[in-house]
């Protein structure tokens, strides 16, 4: 407790340097011990130190007593929790930590509120008060934090759902704890990151198209022709040898023009993939392929290709309605609502527990499952799970998805595992959207393909 004391009073000066002012909100557990710690040091400090105590004194135990005690010895002011209590200068969040097993409820949802409407700069310890530490879900109120400085193990709920709005920029500290503690400590998911990333090969200087693989992308019913000509166009851009587009013969004009390495198959009936079917190495099925017979027919004959295949968009609902059966070695690429039509819930359940629901649908289709949104997910079906908190506001437009499904049909053709593909394509994307985000509203998805090659070639040289 002492540890994680000193972890947050360093990052909380660090965070705000000119303040000297201190209201910390504490609750009974260990989180309100860290509370009163950090009061201590504040105190110490030469700040000015008040501890709004939410909670009876009576229920504090062990170490949170001991802490409390020794802010009582260094004459740190305690003051219960009121409705009319004022909040000044930073604000410390020691109030309800990972143990919330249920909604917040009185007095500390309006202390919750209290906190958010005070426009102070605001810190929580370990984890946002009202925040769950396995899924990421608002436990019906949470307070919105500047700054989380969280311990011993990363919590996955700090880094999907609900977690961007109100965790602030995240410090880690493992405190020096036991290496044992910190494993159990951890729900079992890897935060992707540029130094545990799956990685391409370099290529052989005698390399030529046919060793990376050839993607026939399928999609772009009328009104659709963008996304799948988006699709395409990363697909070439990450490293596919070669790319193939079976789409609506009105869109062919337009996709030699934007991408005139692409080979454009003006498709009327499924008949007219099955040769085509049989030269290709990856199938990406689904942008803009619509719900009509068109579609419905292009989507069977892709079911039946004994090939590696992700299914994004369309293919998806037309699979929730079991139009059609996903076939073996698949990546599905879903949003909250396209995953919670696939497991027959809501949305909000989807989203109210977003880990479980990317298990879930690994389960049931046997396949590696990408859920979308922010801190996205890779589930596999051995139980692996990855997740990638990077990303940017600015994505929140459309085509983003189009992209996402070329570049992971890019990295399977050049031979990557289907879990690896996911989670490096997840990444790249992810990290590219953050890069080009920073310019602000109006990205287009085609922005994110430039950025998307330039990652790819830092995080893995084409040559040695």
């Amino acid at each position: 407790m002492q540890r994680a004391a000193r972890a947050t009073w360093r990052a909380l000066v660090r965070q705000w340097p000119t303040a000297n002012e201190l209201t910390v909100l504490a609750g009974h557990g260990n989180n309100a011990g860290d509370g009163y710690l950090v009061a201590v040091l504040a105190r110490r400090a030469g700040w000015r130190v008040r501890v709004l105590a939410v909670d009876e004194l009576q229920r504090l135990q062990g170490d949170a007593a001991l802490a409390h005690a020794e802010a009582v010895s260094e004459k740190v002011i305690l003051e219960a929790w009121s409705a009319s209590a004022e909040l000044r200068g930073v604000v410390l969040d020691a109030l309800l930590g990972t143990g919330l097993a249920g909604e917040v409820r009185e007095p500390y949802a309006s202390v919750i509120a209290a906190i958010n409407a005070s426009g102070l700069p605001v810190a929580a310890v370990d984890i946002p008060s009202g925040l769950c530490a396995d899924t990421g879900r608002v436990l019906g109120a949470a307070v919105r934090a500047d700054l989380t400085v969280t311990f011993i193990g990363l919590k996955l709920g700090l880094f999907t759902g609900d977690a961007a709005d109100v965790a602030g920029e995240l410090v880690f500290n493992d405190l020096h704890a036991d290496p044992q503690l910190i494993e159990s400590a951890v729900i079992s998911a890897r935060r992707l990151a540029a130094s545990n990333l799956p990685r391409l090969a370099a290529r052989a200087p005698t390399s030529h198209k046919g060793t990376f693989g050839h993607v026939l992308l399928i999609g772009g019913d009328r009104g659709f022709g963008g996304a799948i000509l988006l699709s395409a166009q990363s697909a070439l851009r990450s490293g596919a040898g070669m790319v193939s587009v079976a789409t609506r013969a009105e869109h062919v004009p337009a996709a030699l023009a934007r991408i005139p390495e692409a080979m454009v198959l003006g498709t009327s009936s499924a008949n007219q993939l099955m040769g085509l079917l049989e030269k290709v190495s990856v199938l990406v099925v689904g942008p803009g392929l619509g719900q009509s017979a068109w579609g419905k027919s292009l989507l069977s004959a892709a079911a039946n290709a004994p090939l590696p295949q992700v299914w994004d968009a369309d293919a998806l609902n037309m699979l929730a309605e079991e139009q059609v059966k996903l076939p073996a070695d698949c990546i599905i690429t879903p949003h909250p609502g396209e995953a919670a039509r696939l497991l027959g819930i809501s949305t909000a359940d989807v989203q109210a527990n977003r880990p479980a629901a990317a298990h879930a649908l690994s389960k049931k289709y046997t396949a590696v499952v990408v859920l979308k949104g922010a801190g996205s997910l890779i589930a596999s079906p051995d139980g692996r799970l990855a997740v990638c908190h990077q990303g940017h506001p600015a994505m929140a437009t459309a085509g983003l998805g189009d992209v996402l499904a070329g570049l992971v049909g890019a990295l399977l053709a050049q031979g990557m595992a289907a879990f690896d593909a996911a989670c490096l394509a997840v990444w790249l994307h992810a990290n590219a959207g953050a890069q080009e985000g920073k310019s602000g509203r109006g990205l287009a998805a085609s922005d994110l393909i430039p950025a998307i090659r330039q990652l790819l070639e830092e995080q893995a040289p084409c040559l040695k």
